[in-house]
């Protein structure tokens, strides 16, 4: 596993390697010793093409996710709510496909939210929290003063992500 820094404090981008043979492929997804963190929860979720899930985080008991792809492909995009940090408001965002092999840990302190690229996706998520639902919030995916360019047009959105709140109304 090859682990790339990027300009976010504790944000790392995991490029892990598919074995593949007649029977099929091997892939590590996470490997403790590379993060040293404990995932507590753990989250499979499945989407078709277009889905925009999120801007989520949790204002209380912030979670550390580390974020990966069965299947499929999906732009993931976090963004920064650690008000000291030098990089607060700003956003990450990567492809994250089966194909590339590429994970990411994204520190607690973060929204997070993914555009689903391909007619089937399968994401896995390990959490450092459990789920704490009346902490629970989020920011509108379009947000104007965030800017993120998702790649997707007519997304699909849930009801509840329709109504998260604007960046600046939260912080």
């Amino acid at each position: 596993m090859i682990i790339s820094k990027t300009k976010f404090k504790g944000l790392i981008v995991i490029k892990g390697r598919k074995f593949k043979d007649n029977r099929g492929s091997f892939r590590e997804i996470l490997r403790e010793n590379i993060i040293d963190k404990k995932f507590r929860f753990h989250i499979t979720s499945f989407s078709k093409k277009n889905v925009i899930r999120g801007l989520h985080f949790q204002k209380k008991n912030p979670q550390g996710k580390y974020v990966s792809v069965l299947r499929g492909k999906i732009v993931d995009v976090c963004v920064d709510l650690r008000k000291n940090s030098k990089t607060f408001g700003k956003y990450f965002k990567i492809i994250l496909s089966d194909k590339n092999c590429r994970s990411i840990f994204i520190p607690a302190g973060f929204a997070h939210g993914f555009g689903t690229l391909d007619k089937e996706n399968v994401v896995i998520y390990s959490c450092t929290k459990y789920r704490h639902k009346n902490s629970e919030k989020g920011i509108c995916w379009n947000d104007k003063s965030l800017k993120i360019k998702w790649g997707i047009k007519n997304p699909i959105i849930s009801k509840k992500d329709k109504n998260n709140e604007r960046f600046k109304d939260l912080f």
